[in-house]
């Protein structure tokens, strides 16, 4: 392999409300055969070069294709040449426009060429400078409107602009008007402080952040030049970006792609805007991104690029794949189709799959994802001594119509809908609770579940399900919970500005709460409310002032009847079956409480510049979804059937760096009530909650106020938002203290009803006692070697029953107690 390129992958272990195009590109990395001895074709793009007059320019994109169909980026070694260079001639890679006509670009690689229409028309018209796509592209280019420079609420030096460009007006008004126009020049473009200071010319405080050759400062400088003018309301304006390429497989050396970034506007232009569009990474470790386009791999893995033009944004998914020495792809077995997808995706990053894991690791780690809990000591035993060729398959429909599998989940959602006596009061909490447990425990279909809560009207006693409107207490409040839970959007940003890294706008914020601007709240005797809709009631743009109608994702602006409830408008298009937001984010959710990783994550963060690991997984199991009438309980049993959930924790030197692909299963700290659960099983001494009955565990808890300090020690979230990360899965000292010598583990060791004193009491022998406490911790037998080390240590202690409570309370703080594997 390639010195340098080997350096680059051994160094790492392990938008705008522009136009924004995401690149998929696939970098293999390997010492097969090179390009030379199979290649096939090249290709130019864009294929067809239209030029005029206020796009002079444009930059030409080479691929080269070998006969097997990989791609590489040849843009830097490219001959490009001109027939006609009275109408075109060639500029660093670029075809710039000389006089009116026809010619032909022809482009050569070694022996291998091709060509390109080139159409020159309208030269002779002066362009005219752009307020936004020239001065706006510009600032926002540079950074000098971000939210750490001018784009702050209060601006930087006296000198604020609009975050991102989202206010045009404001942006002309500071820049024209403000100080008597001392920021621009007319008439001495080059002593305008808009320029200088960037420039660093004079004092700035944010540094040189332009220079002269620089394409942002041309636009600025013609803009300034042309008089500081606003554009028209019929001007042309962009109406979609298109980036090129979209998807690429790359093999090392060629670790190098240039993107293309061509903006259409309403008039039918196409310019190309690749210099001064700006470029996010999901991954900058992966990759870098220079500011012209030219990515540069820097590890094996995939990204997405966010690819930014005013509020316009597209994303495109790039792949590197090194060479991995050893590497041979051998054919899994698979359950179903969820294997074929992971084992397809690995094979692609050449990484090998663990073994599957045996019997012990499974029914341990099969009981904690669907109850919540251990297997009990018997229920081990009865697993593991079982000959029987489908008892994986048996024991997940069984736990699957558990009583507990109810509870554990409407214990995830009671966190998604923070279910808890400071926002709903002691009896809304057990009626919305119990509602919860019902839905889940009568399987109801997921998107009967969601209609239910957000339809929801009436007394909130008699009607659980409205509830959601008393956690969720405003317009604001429904909109953003909403689309985070039954969208994965996390629409907060739009409030004040649009999004910075996806496709919403303020105006779709706002257009998404005129759903629920109409939902009311009237409190009632007993700690009760009424929640009821009103007939009338619009929602006001604060920055336009604008009404707004009911908007939808790639629906649009919506004309609904005056007094219709316009949720029912919403749930009809989330449970739509060509409709993936809500099928998209419910399988990720489960995936990753399975997996312990989504395939988007975070779990609730969709958007252009966040793209799933394994894109073709998540529209598989999203259409299995629907197609089952979004049986989420169906939907558990395919994915825990899947041999890519029954592999192993353990690792192989093709997968030990693996986080992102499902090569292994993931080894992660267990919830907080998980590991209450396990402690008080292990030890066999329950745990009581005031005011609920005996027995209740800790996964069956209706709200956090029924826990213990252990509990909210441990992560336990206290429900006060909708996202998945208040609940903390980090390790810390407080946790490390409570397990040591907290109280709470105390009692349970030293508790005479516990299971150790239980089994002396019985006569059991110190291996005996020995075995079952591993197999009640771990589901699995000591091995010879930890029965002969432990019983060794409690034949040594001079009192026996201190002896135990020491292996007890070692048990207790093992990591292979305290984490799912």
């Amino acid at each position: 392999m390639n010195n340098t390129v080997e350096r680059i992958f051994e160094s790492v272990a392990g938008s705008l409300h522009t136009p924004v195009v995401r690149v998929t590109c696939v970098l293999l990395v390997g010492g097969g055969s090179a390009f030379a001895d199979e290649r096939a074709s090249i290709a130019v793009h864009p294929p067809t070069i239209r030029l005029g007059t206020s796009a002079r320019q444009t930059r030409v994109v080479a691929t080269l294709t070998d006969r097997s169909g990989r791609e590489r980026d040849t843009t830097g070694s490219v001959e490009l040449s001109i027939d006609d260079e009275s109408v075109a001639q060639i500029s660093e890679g670029r075809v710039v426009a000389v006089a009116n006509g026809e010619t032909t670009l022809r482009a050569r690689v070694e022996e291998l060429t091709t060509s390109a229409q080139v159409r020159v028309g309208n030269l002779e018209k002066r362009p005219r400078a752009s307020f936004r796509h020239g001065a706006l592209v510009a600032l926002t280019k540079q950074g000098c409107n971000s939210g750490g420079c001018h784009g702050a609420p209060s601006g930087k030096g006296g000198f604020r602009l609009s975050l991102f460009a989202y206010d045009e007006q404001l942006d002309a008004e500071t820049l024209t008007r403000e100080y008597g126009q001392r920021r621009v020049d007319v008439f001495n473009p080059d002593r305008s402080l808009v320029l200088r200071k960037p420039l660093g010319r004079i004092p700035h405080g944010g540094g040189v952040r332009l220079r002269s050759s620089d394409p942002a400062h041309g636009l600025l400088r013609h803009w300034i030049a042309d008089g500081c003018r606003i554009d028209a309301p019929e001007a042309a304006d962009c109406e979609r970006i298109e980036v090129f390429p979209q998807q690429r497989t790359l093999e090392t050396p060629h670790v190098e792609q240039q993107l293309l970034v061509l903006a259409h506007f309403s008039d039918g232009g196409v310019r190309d805007v690749t210099d001064v569009a700006t470029y996010l990474s999901s991954d900058e470790t992966r990759a870098s991104i220079s500011a012209t386009g030219l990515v540069r791999a820097s590890a094996s893995g995939e990204i997405g690029v966010l690819v930014q033009y005013l509020e316009l944004a597209e994303t495109s998914r790039l792949t590197f794949i090194p060479e991995v020495a050893g590497f041979t792809w051998k054919e899994q077995p698979e359950n179903n189709y969820v294997d074929r997808l992971v084992f397809a995706k690995l094979r692609q990053m050449r990484i090998s799959p663990s073994r599957e894991c045996g019997d012990e690791e499974f029914v341990r780690r099969v009981y904690i994802d669907l109850l919540g809990r251990l297997p009990r000591f018997d229920e081990t035993l009865a697993f593991l001594d079982r000959n029987d060729a489908n008892k994986r398959a048996k024991l997940i429909d069984r736990l699957l119509e558990d009583p507990g599998f109810a509870t554990f989940q409407a214990t995830r959602w009671g966190d998604l809908l923070r279910v808890s006596k400071k926002r709903l009061t002691s009896a809304g909490v057990h009626k919305l609770h119990g509602w919860i447990v019902r839905a889940m425990s009568s399987n109801m279909p997921y998107d009967d579940f969601v209609r239910e809560i957000l339809t929801a009207q009436g007394s909130t006693s008699e009607n659980p399900p409205a509830n959601y409107y008393r956690t969720a207490a405003t317009t604001d409040d429904c909109t953003e919970t909403t689309a985070q839970v039954f969208l994965g959007v996390r629409i907060q940003c739009a409030k004040c500005h649009n999004h910075p890294y996806e496709r919403w706008t303020q105006d779709n914020y706002y257009g998404l709460g005129a759903f629920f601007n109409r939902v009311q709240r009237t409190k009632l005797p007993d700690d009760e409310t009424l929640v009821w809709v009103a007939r009338e009631g619009e929602v006001e743009q604060p920055r336009t002032r604008r009404t707004m109608k009911p908007w939808l994702p790639d629906a649009g602006e919506l004309d609904l009847p005056p007094d219709a409830d316009r949720r029912n408008v919403l749930v009809d298009w989330l449970g739509a079956p060509d409709n993936r937001y809500l099928s998209r984010v419910e399988v990720n959710r489960i995936w990753s409480h399975l997996m312990g990783r989504g395939i988007v994550e975070p779990i609730d963060d969709f958007r252009a510049s966040n793209p799933p690991s394994n894109p073709a997984l998540l529209d598989a199991l999203a259409s299995d979804f629907v197609e089952s009438g979004y049986n989420r309980r169906e939907l558990i049993r395919t994915v825990v059937l899947s041999r890519s959930y029954q592999l192993e924790s353990r690792t192989n030197r093709f997968n030990e760096r693996d986080t992102v692909y499902f090569s292994h299963a993931r080894s992660r700290l267990l919830a907080a009530e998980q590991i209450l659960n396990a402690i008080s099983q292990v030890t066999g001494v329950a745990e009581s909650f005031e005011g609920l009955p005996g027995g209740t565990l800790a996964t069956e808890l209706p709200s956090p106020e029924f826990g213990k300090d252990f509990l909210r020690v441990f992560g336990k979230p206290p429900r006060e938002t909708v996202c998945e990360c208040e609940r903390s899965q980090s390790s810390d000292l407080a946790r490390v203290l409570e397990l040591i010598n907290g109280d709470l583990v105390a009692e349970k060791i030293g508790d005479e009803s516990n299971r150790i004193h239980r089994l002396v009491a019985a006569g059991k022998s110190d291996t005996e006692i020995v075995t079952e406490l591993y197999l009640a911790a771990y589901s699995r037998r000591p091995t010879a070697k930890e029965l002969a080390a432990a019983s060794g240590y409690v034949a040594g202690a001079t009192v026996r029953m201190e002896g135990l409570e020491d292996l007890l309370w070692t048990v207790l703080n093992s990591k292979e107690l305290l984490f799912q594997h």
